[in-house]
This record gives structure tokens, C-alpha cells and sequence, in this order.
């Protein structure tokens, strides 16, 4: 047996002993009926704006409750500037033209893209929740490395005014900032969450899975809220709000869009590190007052 049948051998030993998906169920049944009562088209493309709507719109809900309540006030990073209408009604007015004039487009082509490659929609085809998961993690690795590089290079001073710029216009950001973009960057930064897709698709529920992994980790990052009790925050190197909030109210370093290794790695974080040993050393001047 050589090292590659050993490896599958393994993997198939491990998949034996993994819990059945919980929501197997009630699940099935729905995808069931979905691909019984709708065309492939149907779903990949009305299906794809329909989960995006609905999910970037519920999991930004949260913090736009949030500025309402007194008691969350101290955890938003920078509390001293909050919300106004004015500025929630310009970002869903762009927002909004992204999503249906520039990412709907896009969608379109997800129909095409699963019959060129032969991407499968049944329920009997789909892989188990736990290479799902997998997969949706390399997904997430692809992304923010192309987000890095491409982020960063909007950022130098011949290209920044003229897309980037749109961007920072919120330099306290709040959930729905998240695609607050000019439509040169939703492209370009876009095109880093298919190429994900193109390296490790293997059914239509993994876009949507990615979609909504992706959606929950950018609003999270741009919700301005530095939640405790953030789930979240368990994952190893992952940024979060406070990490990226110090990017809008900065404007240079933390170039990540989920990750800090990169950050890190090339010493773009050196700003922040600084400016996060400054706070502690006046909370700490605070206490001993």
C-alpha cells in the first residue's frame, strides 16, 4: 500500500467515527424539494441573490439593533462616533446598486460555471458536512491572501483615490459598510471568493456555504462592535472588528480580510501593535488612578 492509499485509507477510517450532520433532516427535505420544483438555473442564479439578500441583511441585523441599546454601547470600538440615518441611508443606496447592477451579473454566470464543470446539485451527491467544512476553510485561506495583496495595492497612493477611497469614506464602520464599495473593488476583491471556488468546488451547496461563511465574517469585521461573547473568536488568527476597525480609523495596515498571519508575516501590523499597547498603557493608567 502506498502513502496516497494510506492517506485515503485513513480519511475514510476517520469519516466512519465523525456525527451525522444534525440538521440531515429537515435539510434534506428541502433541498429535496428545491431541486424537484426548480431548474438548475433558477437556483444557481435567483437561488445564489436570494441567499445573499436574505442572509446579509439578517446577519447585519444584529448590529443595527445594537445601536439602539444603551448597554452595547461599550463594546463598540470606537464609541465616541456613532451611527447617523444620513450615513446608513448612503451605504444601502450603494449597497444595493453593488448587489443588483454589479454582483447579480455575476451570478449569472454561476449557472454556467457548474455545467462547464460539472458541479452537481442532488442531495445524494453532496459531501459530508465535515468536508464541507473543509473546503469552506481552504475557500476562506485563497480569499484572504488575494485580499491581502489586491487590498494592499489599492491602498498605494497612485490607485487609492480613485476606487479604494470609496470604501474609507466610512472611517467608523458598521455592519452593512461591509460591501460599501466602488464597483472596481467589488470585482476585484470579489474575484478572490471564486477563486476558492474554482479550486475546490465540488457541489452548489458549497457556494452558498462559502456565501454565507464569507458574509458572516465581513460584517463581523466591520460591525464596529468588539463582542466577548463572539463565537468567532475562537477561530486560531482570526482578525475580527477590532483588528480591521483599526484599519478604517488608521487607514494603513491590517490588510486582511480574515486571517493575521499575512499581516504578520510582513510586518503590516506593526501599527496596530502599537497603537494596542498604547490603549492598554492608558487603561492601565486609568486603574491606577
Amino acid at each position: 500500500m502506498d502513502t496516497n492509499d494510506s492517506v485515503i485509507t485513513t480519511v475514510r477510517l476517520m469519516a466512519d467515527y465523525m456525527p451525522d450532520n444534525p440538521l440531515s433532516g429537515p435539510f434534506e427535505a428541502s433541498w429535496r424539494y428545491m431541486t424537484a420544483h426548480y431548474t438548475e438555473f433558477q437556483i444557481a442564479t435567483w437561488g445564489s441573490l436570494l441567499v445573499h439578500e436574505l442572509l446579509y441583511f439578517l446577519i447585519c441585523l444584529p448590529g443595527f439593533i445594537f445601536q439602539f441599546l444603551p448597554f452595547m454601547q461599550k463594546y463598540k470600538i470606537q464609541n465616541d462616533k456613532p451611527e447617523t440615518w444620513a450615513g446608513q441611508l448612503q451605504c444601502l443606496k450603494v449597497i444595493m446598486f453593488n448587489h443588483f447592477f454589479i454582483q447579480l451579473p455575476l451570478m449569472c454566470g454561476t449557472y454556467h460555471f457548474t455545467q462547464w464543470f460539472g458541479i452537481p446539485y442532488g442531495y445524494d451527491s453532496m459531501p459530508p458536512w465535515y468536508m464541507l467544512c473543509l473546503q469552506v476553510f481552504c475557500c476562506a485561506v485563497v480569499e484572504d491572501l488575494w485580499h491581502y495583496v489586491l487590498h494592499r495595492i489599492m491602498h498605494h497612493r497612485r490607485y487609492y483615490k480613485y476606487v479604494h477611497k470609496v470604501h474609507h469614506h466610512f472611517q467608523v464602520p458598521f455592519g452593512a459598510t461591509a460591501e460599501y464599495a466602488h464597483p472596481v473593488e467589488t470585482v476585484v476583491l470579489g474575484t478572490g471568493f471564486f477563486l476558492g471556488i474554482l479550486m475546490f468546488c465540488t457541489h452548489m451547496v458549497q457556494m452558498w456555504a462559502w456565501v454565507a461563511v464569507r458574509l458572516i465574517e465581513t460584517i463581523d469585521v466591520h460591525s464596529g462592535y468588539d463582542l466577548p461573547f463572539n463565537p468567532l473568536h475562537l477561530i486560531p488568527f482570526y482578525g475580527g472588528a477590532k483588528f480591521h476597525d483599526f484599519h478604517h480609523m488608521n487607514f494603513t495596515g491590517n490588510y486582511s480580510s480574515t486571517f493575521t498571519w499575512w499581516d504578520k508575516l510582513f510586518g503590516t501590523d506593526r501599527q496596530y501593535k502599537d497603537f494596542q499597547k498604547k490603549v492598554a498603557a492608558r487603561e492601565g493608567a486609568k486603574k491606577q488612578e
